[in-house]
């Protein structure tokens, strides 16, 4: 890894999971960690619910947009993390992969999904003090 780690967060939609957690990271990790996030299927906007409970940890994600994955996000990336996207994120030897088993956010509400964002809180916590320590 280089002196400042990069992860790169995929889920299909780029409108929830990935989003969650790049904010996560961002926040936490003070700029210490290049954050990216993508979706192998970008939607048209982030999950309205998913905006309402980061708003309640007091992280605006309001004007994040879905972004396409690209080849190019995966090679620029030391951490590539799934979130039920299959198999559709390619792979590059060097690179570590981690797949988070996380419950889909999309068309739920903010009672459902703040489960889902405390949980990768937990996980996103963690990773920070890999990657910083």
């Amino acid at each position: 890894m280089t002196d400042k780690p990069s992860v790169l967060f995929v889920c299909v939609h780029n409108a929830g999971r990935s989003q969650m957690a790049a904010a996560y990271l961002t926040h936490l990790a003070g700029g210490a960690i290049e954050v990216r996030s993508a979706g192998s299927q970008p939607a048209d906007q982030i999950n309205h619910a998913v905006v309402e409970a980061m708003a309640e940890e007091d992280i605006d994600i309001s004007a994040e947009i879905p972004k396409v994955l690209t080849t190019d996000a995966v090679q620029a990336s030391d951490v590539v993390i799934t979130m039920g996207c299959g198999d559709t994120c390619p792979v590059f030897p060097g690179k570590r992969y981690l797949d988070w088993q996380l419950d889909d956010p999309a068309g739920q509400g903010v009672d459902a999904v703040r489960p889902i964002r405390d949980q990768i809180r937990t996980r996103i916590e963690k990773l920070a003090s890999e990657l910083t320590a």
